[in-house]
């Protein structure tokens, strides 16, 4: 059975000496390849290919070579690629007016946007602040959290409580309530100390999902980490609802997010429902939270809620906490000078109202039964320990042995070596690593757009096993050498 964490345990880090190779890794110098370009890319030492088209689940690069998009991009390409009403909504509404500052004016767009997730979010979150990442959302949320206690008169309220492993951003603050350590090994310094709960991930949990009274899987481990912190020092929890890379899309038990808000609510902790990634229809309803019949205090939404067409995120509040603030200070203190963009608001009608047209949340629910049944014939690969996920989106941890669960060592980069693999395969998925212990772990996701087809869907699965063969085969060279 989990136990809590020593007293002090994730409020503070343990602090470690970083050798350069940490930061560099163990690629001599004299292999960097730096692709003759301008543009400062976040990868510098490798070649991209040039998409030049892209059309429902497929990318079509420079050199005509094609791409089945099996991660929607970054998890934002929900709707598929080239969906012409989003592209003509977004000309139209940038040729009467394609920028106003958010603190002065409003416009159609953001006021049927803010219409539009009021009406489908649940419970009371009937106001939108609207950013343009999912990071900016958390910052802006986490910020609002504080803000409302010190408003209601409890400053004292200022700690965060976040679940490890666990993913919320790269701004200063996200990142502090992120339990990613290959991040945050070069921000240390930067960054607030943040609790770290134990997330619900079943495969890697002491129990392996099987006791039924384990305080990390049932969630009884937070009200312990409350009560050992003191609830007048906590502002908010903050957790998504189905796993996203860190965890490889692992569904906690269908009692844990009810648990957790019973909990919050008893020691007036703000609750923070991270749907950045799971939001939008992604899990087969509008918000993944739903399935739980769970309302947040607040929540946090991006990636698909305007297709990938234009970066675009948002802030869920209720008028029961946003009138604390319109009675006291009378503003939010977090601005941006693109919130509540009209380019990207309309972006997000368009694509709900292409949703709409198109039953793509029910079609995501129902695609998503075929793609975990397909995907279960990964299990009988080598290598493959996990797979697991709810709607269109998956997650297939890799390891050593599927008895012992151990994973590969870090050295081997396998979760790198398969995305470069299945790239060379022709399909695109996103990689996660350490999520094993906090530096080994490797796993890689699925989250094609709700446009796939079953055969699309039987594609996937065709050349994950030719990549996996890949990987094996170009890790066992890389290990002989």
């Amino acid at each position: 059975m989990s136990q809590v964490p020593p007293s002090g345990a994730g409020k503070r880090r343990e602090r470690r000496a970083y050798s350069r190779r940490d930061f560099i890794g163990a690629r001599p110098i004299s292999q960097l390849r730096y692709p003759e370009t301008s543009v400062f890319y976040r990868k510098l030492t490798r070649e991209y290919p040039r998409v030049v088209r892209g059309e429902g689940c497929w990318l079509t690069d420079d050199a005509g070579k094609r791409y089945l998009d099996a991660c929607g991009g970054a998890f934002a390409a929900s709707i598929g690629h080239g969906v012409a009403d989003v592209a003509r909504a977004v000309g139209e509404q940038a040729a009467r007016v394609a920028y106003v500052n958010g603190t002065a004016f409003t416009t159609d767009a953001v006021e049927q946007m803010a219409t539009e997730l009021a009406a489908l979010a649940p419970g009371d979150l009937d106001k939108a602040y609207f950013l343009g990442s999912g990071s900016e959302a958390i910052e802006a949320a986490l910020k609002l959290a504080r803000q409302y206690w010190v408003e209601c008169g409890k400053p004292a309220k200022r700690k965060v409580l976040a679940l490890t492993p666990g993913y919320h951003g790269n701004t200063m603050l996200a990142l502090s309530a992120s339990a990613r350590e290959h991040y945050r090994r070069f921000f240390e310094p930067w960054l607030v100390d943040v609790v770290l709960v134990p997330a619900p991930y079943a495969y890697r949990c002491a129990c392996r999902g099987a006791d039924p009274q384990c305080p990390t899987c049932t969630g009884t481990i937070l009200e312990q980490v409350i009560e050992r912190e003191g609830a007048e020092t906590i502002a908010a929890f903050i957790a998504e609802p189905v796993g996203g890379s860190s965890t490889g899309a692992s569904v906690p038990r269908a009692e844990y997010h009810k648990h957790v808000r019973d909990i919050c609510t008893r020691h007036h902790v703000l609750y923070v429902a991270d749907e950045v990634l799971s939001g939008a229809g992604r899990t087969g309803t509008w918000t993944a939270i739903a399935q739980y019949g769970v309302t947040p205090d607040l929540m946090t939404m991006g990636k698909g809620i305007a297709g990938g067409y234009i970066p675009l995120s948002a802030v869920l509040a209720p008028e029961r906490i946003v009138s604390v603030l319109a009675r006291g200070s009378g503003s939010l203190m977090h601005a941006q000078t693109f919130s509540h963009h009209p380019l990207a608001c309309t972006a997000g009608v368009a694509t709900i109202a292409y949703m709409r047209a198109h039953g793509l949340v029910d079609r995501c629910a129902a695609m998503g039964r075929v793609l975990h049944e397909e995907l279960q014939a990964l299990r009988a690969l080598p290598g493959v320990g996990d797979v697991r996920g709810r709607g269109l989106l998956a997650g297939v941890e890799f390891v050593i042995d599927a008895k012992s669960r151990e994973p590969y060592p870090r050295a081997a980069r396998f979760a790198e070596t398969f995305v470069e693999c299945a790239l060379e395969a022709g399909m695109v998925v996103w990689p996660n690593i350490g999520h094993a212990d906090g530096e080994r772990g490797d796993l890689v996701m699925l989250a094609p757009p709700y446009v796939i087809t079953e055969e699309e869907i039987r594609e996937i699965v065709r050349r994950f096993a030719a990549a996996l063969d890949a990987t094996h085969a170009r890790t066992r060279t890389a290990r002989s050498a």
